[in-house]
């Protein structure tokens, strides 16, 4: 299981990108952080989550 967002997950053997897409977050306005490090755009696609990672993911929202 990963930790997502204080959530318990089986995505396991998944990509950030590939999860962040199957929850229909928009990847170009969020920001990932795995065990405390913030995790580059360009590795959403070959990082792949492990059992008891845990994931933080914040979505920006424009306003004013």
């Amino acid at each position: 299981m990963v930790k997502i967002n204080g959530e318990q997950k089986a995505v396991e053997g998944m990509s950030i990108f590939t999860y962040l897409q199957s929850e229909n977050y928009n990847t170009q306005r969020v920001a990932v952080e795995c065990n405390g490090n913030i995790v580059p755009k360009s590795q959403y696609e070959t990082f792949i989550l492990k059992e008891n990672d845990s994931l933080e993911v914040v979505s920006f929202v424009g306003g004013g």
